[in-house]
């Protein structure tokens, strides 16, 4: 978009009251931002003009261009044709201390701030500035390109959490991109994050999903919408890369730092106190603690079956937090080499890498971070700097396996005291089996939880049943190689019933107990693939506005609330007993691309 396209002076949205918040700000107060636009917006106006213009192109916010010694720009949302509140997550609204009654006890004033149309006292919008490697490859700069951060809101309890809107318009880092989002990508990120906390994951969070009438194009022309979705902080591992590929290392010292004074404080600074060489140190422990962090997100992925589809650095969270869900899903057959992404033909991103490719992105992120170590961040590191970003780097492996195993014994009813064997030869074989025989991974692992019960009846027919039910739930096309479901009976019977022994599941009432335990570790629903879309179709297909509401909001409920509940309320009956039955055939093999 040419800088003739926009006006010579800029409209901003009214500020308007209804939603109590209290912002803090730090990351504009605190960092450099964009000298092209010094002063913020609001603080332009004169006292006591209600016209809300002024005096700048809006070229300077919303045309694509470089922006160098700064961490952020000022932005203003694009005024939204026929905002229609459409979602509301309560749990979400609760992190900044509001209620769902809140925004819809006037849904017209709630649509209009959270599409961007209106704005609340002390938010001051901006947009990150940031870099990354993009399938592998270094981009230079990216930043947020349809994502405008309202600002930072402090709740009740001290904690602080970045509100962003996603899809409101045009930003200096939109490049050829419109800053749009629309229905269809705006569904699937709104009721993920709210999903993928609900099944444990770290993840950035959801608070409304608003509906517009403009026309988007993408493939085709669809219809816009724009989320407004939390987090901690918003900073990637890109925002350290790109200052770090300028020589901006003045820049990037000063993100270091407020980011290990405003996220890693208890971790950190304490341990900063006694640290003898020179501060340098501090950053080491920071990688450390971005590894643990990524281990812990990641491992929770590969159990639950995620894929997130799009591991670029910028897409990297440095608190660890599943961010920017685009082409994601989940597995529906158990398949370690499934590509969720169609714009990856490579596989570089398939479900199997996704542990490998969090290290490499963290390698990434320690070249910039190891510059800050010692006194000219110009000189190459110190062979001791090597020596302890190696040894964090090294620290992912096995952390990542411990982890990972945690959470799969968990899933497995097994004690994690007892056998440290217990991937090798109990978790891994179940997976061969299922990869064998391309079974429905999240099927399989709930119905995994009626085993240890199963094990300990004297008739061995619902045993008989249970394999049938899988078998049922696989591909059957590759049942015929051996005696597949002689070789789960055999594993259940002769390999996980006797390490279940072990650890004192020798009765009835162990075994139950057991069960339970496993079902608060494998869930009952999870958003396939299938189910966002037949989400979003019926979604399309409804005339009436409250039946939208009622649809968005009856599958947030059932994706949240119970996830791992076999019984549901009467009213998410219909609902539950579709999407935790077969993949339909239209659904299967579905992928998503980059474009949203």
């Amino acid at each position: 978009m040419s800088g003739s396209s926009f006006s010579k002076t800029t409209k901003l949205p009214p500020t308007t009251t209804g939603f109590p918040l209290r912002f803090d700000n730090s990351f504009t107060k605190d960092l450099p931002g964009d000298l092209l636009v010094p002063t913020a917006p609001y603080d332009m106006l004169p006292a006591g003009d209600d016209s809300g213009e002024i005096p700048v192109p809006q070229s300077k916010f919303r045309a694509s261009r470089q922006v160098r010694g700064a961490l952020w720009s000022w932005a203003v949302p694009i005024e939204h044709e026929n905002p229609q509140l459409v979602g509301v997550s309560s749990s979400g609204a609760q992190l900044i201390g509001l209620k769902s009654e809140d925004f819809w006890r006037d849904p017209q004033l709630a649509a209009a701030v959270w599409s961007g149309n209106q704005r609340l006292p002390g938010s001051h919008p901006w947009a990150h500035c940031y870099g990354g490697h993009q399938f592998g490859v270094w981009a230079d700069q990216l930043g947020d390109g349809r994502a405008i951060s309202l600002g930072q809101v402090l709740n009740n309890t001290g904690d602080v959490w970045e509100v962003q809107l996603k899809g409101a318009g045009r930003t200096p880092y939109s490049r050829f991109a419109d800053g749009y989002a629309v229905r269809r990508s705006s569904i699937r990120e709104y009721l993920a994050a709210e999903h993928m906390n609900a099944l444990g994951v770290p993840t950035s969070r959801s608070l409304t999903l608003v509906f517009t009438d403009r026309v988007v194009e993408r493939e085709e022309p669809e219809l816009g919408a724009i989320v407004t979705r939390l987090a901690p902080s918003w900073v990637r591992f890109g925002s350290f890369e790109l200052p770090a590929s300028r020589g901006d290392f003045n820049l990037l010292r000063k993100l270091a730092d407020y980011v290990i004074h405003h996220h890693y404080y208890s971790e950190l600074i304490q341990p900063a106190a006694d640290d003898k060489s020179g501060g340098g140190g501090v950053y080491i422990r920071l990688l450390q603690v971005v590894v643990e962090r990524t281990v812990a997100m990641v491992a929770a992925w590969q159990a639950v079956g995620f894929c997130h589809g799009v591991m670029n650095t910028d897409n990297m969270s440095i608190l660890g937090l599943t961010i920017d869900y685009g082409p994601y899903a989940f597995l529906d057959a158990y398949d370690p080499d499934f590509i969720c992404n169609h714009s990856d033909p490579a596989g570089r991103y398939a479900f199997r890498e996704q542990p490998h490719v969090a290290l490499w992105n963290l390698v990434r992120l320690a070249g910039p971070l190891s510059r800050l170590v010692g006194q000219d961040p110009e000189e190459d590191a110190s062979s001791e700097t090597l020596e302890a970003v190696t040894k964090a780097l090294n620290s992912f492996g096995s952390e990542y396996s411990r982890k990972y195993a945690e959470l799969m014994r968990r899933k497995f009813g097994l004690s994690s005291d007892h056998d440290s064997a217990d991937m090798a030869t109990i978790v891994q074989p179940f997976l061969e089996l299922l990869e064998r025989g391309h079974t429905d991974y999240t099927f399989a692992m709930r119905a995994l939880c009626d085993v240890p019960l199963l094990l300990k009846s004297e008739d061995g027919a619902g045993l008989e049943q249970h394999i049938d039910a899988l078998a049922a739930r696989s591909d059957c096309s590759r049942l015929g190689g051996g005696d597949w479901q002689g070789d789960m009976r055999a594993f259940y019977e002769g390999v996980y019933g006797p390490r279940l022994a072990a650890q004192g599941v020798i009765d009835q009432d162990s075994a139950k107990a057991v069960g339970a335990g496993m079902r608060l570790a494998n869930p009952r629903h999870v958003l396939r693939n299938w189910v966002a879309q037949d989400i979003i179709d019926r979604v399309k297909d409804k005339n009436d506005d409250d039946d939208v509401l009622c649809c968005v909001d009856q599958a947030l409920e059932l994706l949240t609330t119970h996830a791992f509940d076999d019984t549901v309320p009467e009213h998410l009956k219909d609902m539950a007993e579709r999407y935790a039955g077969p993949v339909p055939q239209w659904g299967e093999g579905l992928q998503c691309s980059c474009s949203s």
